[in-house]
């Protein structure tokens, strides 16, 4: 993903610095690396985990917990959700 795609990215999800930064887990200032494409006058390349999260983020993936853990009856009786359905939240924005 090249800097001006990251931005696109940002921008076409309405989010600020500020809101993609917290979706991502980063510092708004990481944010603003990206898209300029520099740290320091030092090229930056975008992480492929960062990559991965943006896409995530487009789908309205806002948490993951991992894979589900072995299936025990009594949890999902008591919940009312799969061990599936437990693992992730979904959201819109900057939920």
């Amino acid at each position: 993903m090249q800097p001006k795609a990251f931005r696109r990215w940002r921008k076409s999800l309405g989010l600020s610095q500020k809101e993609a930064a917290a979706a991502l887990g980063l510092k708004r200032r990481v944010v603003q690396y990206y898209e300029k494409g520099e740290r320091e006058g030092e090229p930056i390349e975008i992480p492929k985990s960062v990559r991965l999260a943006c896409y995530a983020v487009s789908a309205g993936v806002r948490d993951y917990h991992g894979p589900p853990a072995e299936a025990d009856p009594k949890a999902t009786e008591t919940s009312g959700e799969t061990a599936h359905q437990a693992q992730y939240t979904v959201g819109k924005g900057g939920e």
